[in-house]
């Protein structure tokens, strides 16, 4: 399988309402959640907020992921500032400081590594636009296995794979980080 990660823009809003799909919770949730105290307003108002999202101007609101040219998966990555429903014990916003909140992965495409691939391009575009420091709040599923919308956070081994380090735990939730300063990355496309 052929994988291409893409950041996320009005010209690939078809691609992302296909991988979001119309049923079960990203479907209606839209990555809202962290983004908005009233994520909960329903599908049509996060659909739109989504797309506003998506299209405005500045840095991109996430990264698709296509497999043999098919959207397969979305991350939301950004500046700490974009989430403040994101409040994990141990987290502190700031400039430099990026969040990757949300992934979304369409069914065919699961257990294939595209949230692995996804996160190793969330941490280049993190880098690329200036972050020194990326945290996730994945779950821990040796300690409490979940359905896949219960994995919407992400994974623990996979951030550990890929060099996080845990600043805190909650049951089976990690307050997750990565010293992006310290990594030594090839220049992004």
């Amino acid at each position: 399988m052929e994988l291409e990660i893409w950041p996320a823009d009005a010209s690939r809003w078809d691609g992302l309402a296909l991988i979001f799909g119309v049923r079960g919770d990203p479907s209606w949730c839209k990555c809202q959640y962290f983004i908005d105290e009233q994520w909960n307003r329903g599908a049509a108002s996060n659909d739109t907020a989504l797309r506003e999202q998506v299209s405005g101007p500045g840095i991109p609101a996430g990264l698709l992921a296509y497999a043999d040219g098919q959207p397969a998966g979305w991350v939301q990555v950004g500046p700490s500032w974009r989430y403040p429903r994101f409040r994990p014990r141990g987290h502190q916003a700031g400039e430099s400081i990026w969040v990757l909140a949300c992934f979304v992965i369409r069914p065919e495409f699961r257990r294939q590594g595209i949230s692995a691939q996804l996160l190793a391009g969330a941490i280049e575009h993190a880098r690329a636009n200036g972050a020194r420091v990326l945290r996730a709040r994945p779950t821990n599923t040796s300690i409490n296995a979940k359905d896949s919308a219960g994995l919407f956070t992400g994974v623990l081994a996979t951030f550990e794979a890929a060099g996080f380090t845990a600043v805190n735990r909650n049951r089976s939730l990690a307050l997750v980080e990565l010293d992006l300063a310290e990594l030594d990355l090839a220049p992004t496309r």
